[in-house]
Order: structure tokens, then sequence, then C-alpha cells
């Protein structure tokens, strides 16, 4: 009896090492001595197997076993879902009610109700659940912890916290951090930080938070954007002596919590401050400095990052990819693209679509295509890249051509690749086409329309002119209709100078998105232009009393492998201001010279005299970041007037601006291009526009 109970500590001890060869050379021990067939020691067997990661040794012992009970089960079980085989664990749970007579006990339950979280089997979880009511073992606390994670993770938050509430008596920090943990990651932010506050009221010592404590509360401040309760969080971990600098997932969440709050300062001190960084934190970083418009810092941090030689996976690389395309930057976005090549995660079909989209927000459609070619499986989201980025640059029917060659490849289109078709179509003017398309998703049982499919078509009526139509198919909508869809039918009664319908779309936009300065100054612009001051002038009060402010307009364009940056209002901050100013009015005088052109005249849409903070006299209009932009760029390579090179090799002027460009800025961009002799593609908020001898691709509706 001594040396059977010698035998079970010394296993255990293996298993807690874990010990593999030591383990393995008790299981020669333990066989030679007679014990093979001993229940007890063959269930330490197991335990010692399964938490070594030989869960093939487990299985064996587990087969020859003669007797088992609910140890030997509930051991191999444990053993599968803590080696991340969380479906084999839930089998073996079935094939124990079936064929044993041993009865589950907590443990079982618990672990049976955690590999339903793990793979998202909520239904299943139920059912133990009933299991457990009708075994009695509801009430145990390692049941109740277990209940807790899979209704949190199934999203029946309302579940959780009933189980929760029920198991007052025996919480334990396991407990606590499942309550704390499903509403952090249910969006429930308040409610994770109210019950992390109801835990340190009851004072329990075995009850102090630990790391998954602090992750969680970390996790809820970053959903709630709440920056003083994350700094609370910073401190309370520093006083328990939790360092980030050496934990991976502090560090990570801290991170995040510290971007998303736009504390980018304090959170560089936390990242600066890392043993060791990995993948995730440098693309944290990465994205929060471009998120917040500071493309520089952002750049140099990538730089840090491809030289530390921290290996990223493909979700890493899709995300940096990202940060290129939204920027158009056209240079640092071939140099992401060449190090994609390099990584063995560049494979990835994610990162292959983020590079085409990038490419095609800089203006590259060949590029974009060359790389939706070289990928070679392709899904329907890598589709959908091509066919949006075709319609963005007003290439309506290639669109169409890339769409049924999708459809003759066997990939099935979803209520993405639907939307991106009718985007493009309707930038393209497609007016039958959409219309077909259109009727299709309406019909397709498959396939559920959304507001932004409603959107597309009120822009194509509006294109079109057909305003009453656009306001019958709004009021008809299945759905409520969106911001988005109100702002579409505005956009086009300012173009169509249809005062009556604005009035009704302006209210009813509004009425629902009254904190958004672009709406009142949208229609404020159409009543203006109308002769209605009145109006005008009661909605640019209107703006004032809520202290709103129009954006401020940001360009960029890329000289010599480096991007510049200008702000509308003057932006005079460039070292070689005055030299594009000149260059400015130099053009301009060329202009008005061959095709009289004149500053601030109404043209078009007539938004020029009211967009825009409103400036309406040449001076102003020259300070637009847009003309800054492209009078840099014509001041290094030239404005045309001596130019030698041969026509198929002239550089593309590109510009890129985060707002639509003013109507005043995209005729002076028609006559430039024509003047100059240079083809220009301007990206603003809305789409591409080529200028090529005085005309844009846009048509002048955008």
């Amino acid at each position: 009896m001594e040396r059977r109970r010698m035998l079970a500590d010394l296993l255990r001890a293996s298993a807690r090492g874990p010990d593999l060869r030591g383990g393995a050379q008790l299981h020669g021990s333990l066989t030679k001595l007679g014990h093979g067939s001993d229940t007890m020691l063959g269930n330490n067997l197991v335990d010692m197997y399964a938490k070594c990661g030989r869960l093939d040794a487990a299985g064996q012992v587990f087969d020859g076993m003669p007797e088992r009970n609910v140890v030997s089960w509930t051991a191999l079980m444990v053993g599968f879902l803590q080696q991340g085989r969380a479906g084999e664990c839930l089998r073996l749970f079935g094939e124990m009610r079936r064929v044993s007579e041993a009865a589950p006990n907590e443990f079982t339950l618990s672990a049976t109700l955690k590999a339903c979280g793990v793979i998202g089997d909520t239904c299943a979880g139920v059912r133990v659940h009933g299991a457990c009511v009708r075994m009695g073992f509801e009430g145990h606390g390692v049941v109740a912890n277990s209940l807790v994670l899979v209704y949190s993770k199934g999203g029946r938050i309302g579940d959780a916290r009933r189980v929760f509430d029920g198991a007052a008596a025996f919480r334990d920090l396991v407990t606590w951090n499942a309550m704390i943990s499903g509403y952090a990651h249910a969006g429930q932010g308040r409610d994770s930080l109210l019950v992390f506050r109801e835990m340190q009221r009851r004072g329990d010592e075995d009850c102090q938070p630990d790391e998954f404590t602090f992750a969680s509360l970390l996790k809820a401040c970053s959903g709630l954007g709440a920056a003083r309760e994350g700094l609370q969080v910073h401190a309370a971990m520093a006083i328990r002596g939790f360092s980030t600098a050496s934990n991976a997932i502090l560090a990570g969440a801290l991170l995040d919590v510290y971007v998303k709050c736009r504390c980018l300062p304090v959170a560089m001190q936390v990242f600066d401050r890392l043993e060791r960084k990995n993948a995730i934190q440098w693309t944290t970083m990465i994205t929060g400095h471009a998120q917040e418009g500071q493309v520089k810092e952002a750049l140099d941090l990538f730089r840090r990052f491809w030289s530390s030689g921290v290996r990223a996976d493909g979700h890493v690389l899709s995300s940096v990819v990202g940060v290129f395309a939204d920027f158009a930057l056209v240079e640092q976005g071939r140099q992401m693209h060449c190090y994609t090549v390099k990584n063995p995660a560049g494979m990835d079909v994610s990162v292959s679509n983020s590079i085409v989209d990038m490419y095609h927000k800089c203006g590259l459609t060949d590029e974009a295509e060359q790389r939706f070619r070289e990928t070679p499986a392709r899904n329907v989201v890598s589709w959908t890249a091509m066919i949006n980025g075709l319609g963005k640059h007003g290439h309506g029917r290639e669109a169409i051509d890339m769409f049924e060659e999708m459809q003759a490849e066997g990939v099935e289109p979803d209520e993405v690749a639907y939307l991106a078709l009718l985007s493009a179509c309707s930038h393209s003017g497609l007016i039958d086409e959409c219309r077909r398309y259109f009727s299709v998703i309406r019909q397709d049982r498959r396939l559920r329309p959304r507001a932004e499919h409603y959107a597309c078509m009120v822009d194509l009526l509006g294109r079109a002119g057909e305003l009453a139509e656009a306001r019958d198919l709004v009021a008809t909508m299945p759905m409520a209709p969106t911001v988005g869809v109100w702002q579409t039918l505005l956009s086009a009664c300012r173009v169509h100078k249809d005062v009556s319908i604005a009035r009704e779309a302006g209210e009813a936009l509004l009425a629902m998105d009254g904190d958004n300065p672009a709406n009142y100054v949208m229609l404020s612009n159409i009543f203006a232009e109308a002769g209605e001051w009145h109006e005008h002038q009661r909605l640019r009060d209107a703006m004032r009393r809520r202290g709103l402010r129009k954006q401020g307009g940001c360009s960029w364009v890329e000289v010599g492998k480096e991007a510049h940056f200008f702000y509308g209002g003057g932006d005079a901050t460039h070292p070689r201001a005055a030299d594009i100013r000149r260059v400015l009015l130099d053009v301009e005088k060329r202009m008005r010279e061959q095709l009289g052109y004149s500053p601030g005249a109404v043209v078009g849409d007539g938004t020029q005299l009211h967009d825009v903070d409103e400036e309406s006299h040449a001076e102003g209009l020259r300070a637009h970041s847009e003309r800054l932009a492209v009078g840099l760029w014509l001041l290094h390579h030239g404005d045309g007037e001596e130019e030698e090179e041969e026509e198929g090799r002239r550089e593309v002027l590109r510009v890129y601006k985060n707002l639509r460009v003013c109507g005043d800025c995209h005729e002076f961009f028609k006559g430039l291009s024509r003047v100059v002799g240079r083809v220009m593609v301007v990206r603003d908020a809305n789409r591409f526009h080529r200028f090529q001898d005085g005309a844009c691709s846009c048509k002048d509706y955008w």
C-alpha cells in the first residue's frame, strides 16, 4: 500500500512539472511491480500524460484500463480541453454518458461547460446546465464559474448574471473574473467596472485582483473610451506590483486603452518601457498614430518595427497595410508590399486583399489588378476589393465585368459584393444596370438588402435628376433610412438645386445627426444658392449655438518619396510656402489668359461661395489644402511650360484630401490639367477624380 501511494505521489509530481521522462519511467516501474491494472494509478497516468501534452499516450492508458471511474473520464476530458481540443472533450463526455455507469461529478460538468464555451456552442451549454440542475451540482463553485463563462461567451450576459447572483455564497476570484470578463467582452464596460467595485467592497482576502482581472478591466475601459478609469486601473496594477514591462497581456490591454482614449504620449511611455515588444503591440501603436493623423510618427514606428526582427502574422500585416491604404502613401505602400513578399505570412489571402485595396486607394489600378491576379486562392473579399476599387475610379463597366467573372468562377457574391457593384454603377451613371442588380438583390432570398444598398440607388436616381423617385424610394424602404441615405439625397438636391426636397431631407438628417457640422454646411449652402439667406443664417446660428465647427481640410502629396501634409485656412508652415504661392499664382494667370478662368466664380454646383468656411475670395481659394499640395508637386516637377517628357512617360500628379473637394478647386484642376498637360488624380472623401485635358472622370457629379 505504501509503495502504491508513493507511486501516485510521484506521478502527480511529474504531472505538475511537467516531467514526461520521469513520468514514463514511473509508468514502466508500476507495470513491472504489477500495478498496471490499478484504477487509481491509471488515472494518475492519464492525468500525467495529458498534462505533458501526450494525449495519444493518455488515450492508450485510458483504453487499456479494465475499470474506469469518474476520475478516469474527467482526467482525459480535462487533458483534451487543456490542449485546445474542446470538441474531443465534448465527444468523450457524450461517450461517458452512453457507455459508462460512472456518473459525472462537478469537475466533469465544469470541464464540459468550459468546452462548450471554447467552441461557442451555447445551446450545448444550456443542455449541460440542465443536467447540472437535475444532478444537484448547480450550487458548486466550479460549475457556477463555468456556467458564467459559457453564457458570457455566448452573448447571454443576462443568464450569466443570474448564475453569478445565485452563487453569492461561494464566489471566489474565478467567479468574479468570469463576470467582469463577461461584461467587458459583451461591450458592457460600465457593468464590468461596477462588478469589480462590488468585489473590492467585499474585502475578501481570497479575492484580490490578479492579472486576468486587470486585463478584463482594461478591456472595459478601452471599450468605453474611459481614460480616467484606465489611469486608475493602471495605478492599481502598479500598487499591487503588476509590471506591464514584462507582462505581454497586460501591456497589450493597457496600450489599447491609451490609444483608444487618444492618450498617445502616455501610450508611448508604456510602449518604450516594454522589455520585449510583440507584433500586436507594434501594430496598436502604428495604427493609433495613423488614426490621429500622425502619419510621420506612424511611418517611423513601422520602420522600427521592420528593423526589430519581430515576425508579423497575417492579421498584423493586413492592419499595417490598411494604414498606408487610408493615407494613400504610394511609396510606403510599395515598401510594405515588398515586406509582405519576404514574410511567409504575406501569402495570407487577407494580406493580398489589403494590398489590392491599398493600391486602389493610391490610384494605382493596374498594380491592384496585377496583385489580384497573383493571389492564388481568391475569396469573395478579394473580388469585392477589385469591384469596389474599379467603381471608385469611375470604371463601372470594368467593375461589372469583374463581378460577372467572379460568378463564372463559382464564387457566390454576398451583400457586400453587391454593394460594391451598385456603388460602381452609380459612380459611372449606369442607370439600367444598377436598377437590374438592385432588383436581383431584393428578390434573392439568400441576400438581405441593407440601407447602404438603397443609398446607392438614391445616389443613382439623384445623378439622373429623378429626385422625386429617389425621395419615394427612401419613403418605402423596408428599414428606417440611415444618416447616409439622407445625406445622399441631400447631396443630390445640392447638385440639382431642389430646395423643396432638400428641406425635407435636411430636417430628417438634422433630427438624426444633429451634431455633425457637415450636415448644417451642406443644407445652408443649398439655401444660400437659392437666395434664402434667412434659412442659411438660421442654420449657421444653430451651428454656433451647438459649438460645431466644420472639419478642417487636410491634403497630402508625395514628393521625393516623402509625404507632405497641408491644412486649409492658409497653411503657411511648409518651408517653401512662398514658392508654392508663386507657382499657383503663375498657373492661375496662365489659366486666366488661356481659358478665361476666374477664381471664385459660380460654376457647377455653386458651393464656392459658401463651402469650406465660406472662403469666397481668390486669395482664400488659393489657400485650400488641395491647391497647396498641387503647388508643391508642380514646384518640384515643373508646371508644364518647359515639359520635354514624352506624353506616355509623364508622371501622374496624385493628391489626396480627407474631405470632399470644393467646387472651385474642382474647376481649377480641370483647367490646370489642360494648361500644364498633366493627368491629375485627386482622391477625396467620395471618390477618385481623374483630370485630363480639361475634363474630370466624375463628369462634374460628386
